[in-house]
């Protein structure tokens, strides 16, 4: 079995995933450094969420082994490092009742930080006017700022993004951008999911393809 080494991220290998009796991922293998942007492309339906999940520790592993941030996928040991990881879905998870502060506020407390950081962060993602506003009255790009002010505080080690840049003006894209690089900066690494190669070789050192629940060099 192969130790997780020092300064890595991310490995997995030879790992599976099933879901309903479906093999979802299969003989997965992936390496990603402290200070690395990794993209990964696919269609829909390939798989590119459960990947995102798996790396996020909220699914277990049915074949071979995996290790995130030190920590091996399917041990208690996960919990101890899903605090330090920040994942940003294709949908915006926020609590609709809850205002768009209360939903940093919230996060915040939960990860034991600091809540007079909160209207700072607002500040800077440009939400402190609709501040007050609930989440489920607010627009995709409101909500997607509410996730990045939240991610700014919580300073994640690992970043998973899942087609965040999708739908966004050009201000919340460099906001993400700015993100990914205060990531590297505590040399952290960042997993970016799109469907778009060209946006994922703009960002990333190298880019993977996901095809048929395997990841494979892209062409």
């Amino acid at each position: 079995m192969r130790l997780h080494p020092v300064g890595e991220a991310i490995l997995l290998d030879d790992t599976g995933v099933s879901l309903g009796g479906q093999a979802i991922l299969r003989g997965m293998g992936l390496e990603v450094s402290a200070g690395e942007v990794v993209g990964i492309a696919g269609p829909n339906g390939s798989g590119k969420t459960t990947l995102l999940r798996l790396l996020a520790t909220l699914v277990s592993p049915d074949e071979g082994t995996g290790h995130v941030l030190g920590a091996a996928l399917g041990s208690p040991e996960v919990f101890r490092v899903r605090p330090r990881i920040g994942l940003i879905s294709h949908t915006p998870a926020v609590i609709g009742e809850l205002t768009l502060r209360e939903n940093v506020l919230h996060a915040t407390r939960l990860a034991g930080h600091d809540p007079n950081r909160v209207d700072k962060a607002m500040r800077v993602v440009g939400l402190d006017e609709a501040a007050a506003r609930r989440a489920d009255a607010g627009s995709f790009g409101m909500l997607r700022r509410t996730e990045i002010a939240r991610l700014l505080i919580t300073e994640p080690s690992l970043l998973l993004l899942d087609e965040a840049f999708s739908g966004l003006d050009g201000d919340a894209q460099e906001l993400i951008d700015a993100l990914i690089a205060r990531t590297l900066q505590r040399e952290g690494a960042a997993v970016l999911v799109s469907h778009d190669t060209e946006h994922l070789g703009l960002r990333a050192g190298r880019v993977l393809a996901l095809r048929s629940g395997s990841l494979v060099a892209l062409a």
